[in-house]
């Protein structure tokens, strides 16, 4: 089966939850800084979860472009991946309007690792179905940027209950290690078709 379906339909749920999450940005009443004030803690969750949604995108991109077709268990395995992302503004509201409580920040957590989970197993599912010789295999390898980034969140997670700031920034570390280009997929295929990398 192609993959053409899938890349439109987890496009289209991925700019339906961008659309939620700014629409939970509410303007304030009044015309002076101050009135911005309280919607800080609002405007950091939706950035910070606004750059995760971005990453995933840019990351599902390269990974489908690596690929020539799917099969069934790579289909559930991105609806798996769409459930977790389809979390986030909820537990971006819920973080944002608490002011940081322990409790929003500890799920959102959960949602970043269920994500970070849900990912990489889209990733084996579809490295297992192109095969060992695949470029996408090589490209991946054992993919232990997104193992580590996971495993960051884990730690994160008990921790808001400890710490919240603490386990906020690393929500933030693992996010902003994510914006660092990872262009393995982009050259590999580059390279394959004959293109220069960018």
């Amino acid at each position: 089966m192609t993959k053409g379906r899938l890349e439109v339909f987890s496009d289209g749920v991925l700019a339906i939850i961008l659309t939620i999450m700014v629409l939970e940005l509410k303007a304030p009443h009044g015309d002076s800084w101050r009135t911005l004030l309280p919607l800080v803690p609002t405007f950091l969750s939706y950035v910070l979860s606004y750059l995760n949604i971005a990453i995933y995108w840019n990351n599902h991109h390269h990974l489908l472009h690596a690929v020539k077709q799917v099969n069934g268990t790579i289909l559930w395995a991105n609806i798996h991946l769409l459930f977790w992302l389809s979390l986030v503004p909820f537990t971006t509201a819920w973080m944002g309007d608490n002011h940081f409580a322990a409790l929003p920040v500890a799920v959102y957590g959960v949602v970043l690792s269920g994500a970070g989970t849900a990912y990489f197993l889209l990733t084996r599912s579809l490295v297992h179905h192109h095969g060992q010789a695949s470029l996408l295999h090589s490209a991946v390898g054992t993919d232990l940027k997104t193992k580590v980034s996971t495993a960051i969140v884990l730690v994160a997670i008990p921790l808001a209950f400890l710490n919240r700031w603490v386990a906020f920034g690393l929500y933030w570390v693992v996010t902003l290690s994510w914006l660092v280009p990872d262009r393995r997929i982009e050259r590999l295929v580059g390279d394959a078709k004959g293109e220069p990398s960018a």
